[in-house]
């Protein structure tokens, strides 16, 4: 069974720092695109980045280049976004979510089969 678990959200302000993680389990990790995604309120749901480990590929939107950064941990089937220099517009429910790595590394979330609960990041002004 896939499992996502996300962690490390909170409440900062801005211009603050967090680390978001994506514990991961059921698949094997490097065949596998890893997506964080966000909706904020009254918002649709967005892509933020997104990662093949076993291909080296990683996405990042266009608001978020820059100040966030995506990683992961092969060993410990995880995946990070380091988020810096945060501001308002970033709160949201952050989503990580899973999919078999095809042929290109996809930022539509309807490409995503797999998802965990969310973690609630808010910044304040």
């Amino acid at each position: 069974e896939v499992q996502l678990v996300e962690s490390g959200g909170g409440l900062v302000q801005a211009g603050g720092s967090l680390r978001l993680s994506c514990a991961t389990s059921g698949f094997t990790f490097d065949d596998f695109e890893i997506g964080w995604f966000r909706q904020g309120p009254g918002k649709e749901r967005e892509a933020v980045s997104c990662i093949s480990s076993g291909h080296g590929r990683t996405y990042y939107a266009d608001s978020v280049k820059g100040r966030f950064t995506i990683s992961s941990d092969s060993a410990k089937n995880t995946v990070y976004l380091q988020m810096n220099s945060l501001k308002p517009e970033d709160t949201a429910v952050y989503y990580c979510a899973a999919s078999p790595f095809i042929l290109y590394l996809s930022e539509t979330s309807d490409e995503y089969e797999h998802w965990g609960q969310g973690t609630q990041v808010t910044v304040s002004s």
